[in-house]
């Protein structure tokens, strides 16, 4: 199976299974938002966010390993991924980092790096009491053959997913323990 189809197939499973919201879906573009209250304050948060390689999903990657990516959080900075063979991916570069408050990046993930789009993904960190409220908003936009109405509930299950996995991870120190009520 291609790392397309099994985008694809995850994303759509995910999607049917995940409390997911999109916010616009168009033939030019979409636009998700998903939000969540983390059981920790701001700066723990941010600690774990900046550290994907602790909560990535590796079945959403190119190498298979999670412990591949990377993340320099600073303008101009590379969410990346190393390969086995001296090789490299650049997922998403930081255009917008203030720790403890907002991450923005550019670039479209998994399939969507083959495709003419610009894609945007913002978390943004706000303290709700002992805790923090963790905004995650991905917009796409731009040609894809057949439009990028279908491509907006599999890609949002996807980074649902990982929204989830770090929420996870910060609140019981694995992304793959099970949720509390679920």
């Amino acid at each position: 199976m291609s790392i397309r189809h099994l985008f694809v197939f995850s994303a759509a499973w995910l999607s049917l299974n995940a409390d997911a919201e999109v916010l616009k879906s168009a033939e030019a573009g979409f636009t998700a938002r998903n939000v969540v209250t983390i059981a920790a304050p701001p700066d723990a948060v941010w600690a774990a966010l900046i550290a994907p390689a602790r909560w990535w999903n590796p079945a959403h990657s190119w190498s298979g390993k999670a412990a591949n990516f990377s993340l320099d959080a600073r303008a101009g900075g590379c969410f990346c991924e190393a390969l086995a063979n001296g090789g490299s991916v650049e997922h998403q570069h930081v255009v917008f980092a203030n720790p403890g408050k907002l991450l923005r990046l550019r670039g479209g993930l998994g399939p969507l790096q083959g495709e003419a789009v610009s894609a945007v993904m913002s978390w943004e960190l706000k303290a709700d009491g002992e805790g923090t409220q963790l905004t995650q908003t991905y917009a796409v936009g731009g040609y894809v053959d057949g439009g990028l109405n279908g491509w907006s509930a599999p890609v949002d299950g996807v980074v649902r997913e990982q929204l989830e996995r770090l929420e996870r991870l910060i609140e019981s120190g694995s992304p793959d323990a099970a949720k509390a009520g679920k």
